[in-house]
């Protein structure tokens, strides 16, 4: 083991990285709970998220980018979907392969169903947290995930 030393931003760092696997595993569980009854898990709903929000239509692999997760599991999840109904596939003009994603009329009811039971859920959440604190700690997790993104384009040697 090498001699090296955690700095007290280091050790601070750490400790919150803990601190946000622990989050995310408890909002992985509230959010399987939430949708439930849609017959979404948490990892449905994100991808669902993910293309709802998207600037403009885009494929598998760049949803998986953004979202900083493997393709091959949202691949997964999308042939699902669209097996379903819920999601189609689109002709990509810049690419033969990699076809575009998007929400079918009944996808974008079963998301805006998703989001009528977040916003309770998340005003009760958020409730008696400060705005400067969030923004603070938004500020904080984004920082670290442009240097972690950062990083990786560099071991991979291409940039999104």
């Amino acid at each position: 083991m090498a001699n090296e030393q955690w700095t007290k931003s280091g050790e601070a760092v750490t400790a919150l990285i803990l601190d946000v696997f622990r989050l995310n595993g408890r909002l992985q569980l509230a959010g399987d709970r939430l949708v439930a009854e849609l017959g979404l898990t948490s990892a449905r709903w994100q991808i669902l998220g993910a293309i709802a929000y998207a600037e403009r239509s885009e494929s598998v692999a760049s949803h998986a980018r953004h979202m900083g997760v493997h393709r091959q599991g949202v691949q997964r999840i999308v042939n699902e979907l669209e097996r379903e109904g819920i999601v189609e596939f689109q002709p990509n003009p810049q690419h033969k392969r990699a076809h575009l994603v998007v929400l079918t009329s009944k996808g974008q009811r079963l998301y805006e169903a998703a989001i009528a039971l977040q916003v309770p859920w998340v005003n009760n959440l958020s409730n008696d947290l400060s705005l400067d604190d969030i923004e603070t700690a938004q500020r904080i997790i984004n920082l670290l995930k442009m240097r972690l993104q950062k990083a990786d384009e560099s071991q991979d040697g291409h940039s999104d």
